[in-house]
């Protein structure tokens, strides 16, 4: 499972290769009133560019272990682990 990570995390790339459980939390919007389903680890394989409105922008398969895909974007916890 992997994903990419913002500024909040990345670090000037020493994120690179980290390990983060990320949990869902709540939903963003109404469009799927309760989208969570769960937790995953991801590894940080990439950076989200500036302008990326997410702490991680996780791989389809990772999103879909924590949220309903149609939710598009959830909130989250997150830790490195």
């Amino acid at each position: 499972m992997i994903a990419a990570a913002s500024d909040v995390i990345w670090d000037n790339r020493s994120a690179c290769g980290r390990r983060y459980s990320v949990t869902c939390t709540g939903p963003t919007n109404q469009v799927v009133p309760q989208p969570c389903r769960g937790s995953v680890v991801v590894t940080i394989v990439d950076y989200c560019p500036a302008g990326c409105a997410a702490t991680f922008e996780l791989s389809q398969e990772a999103f879909t272990i924590i949220a309903d895909p149609n939710a598009g974007k959830v909130q989250i916890e997150y830790h490195q682990v």
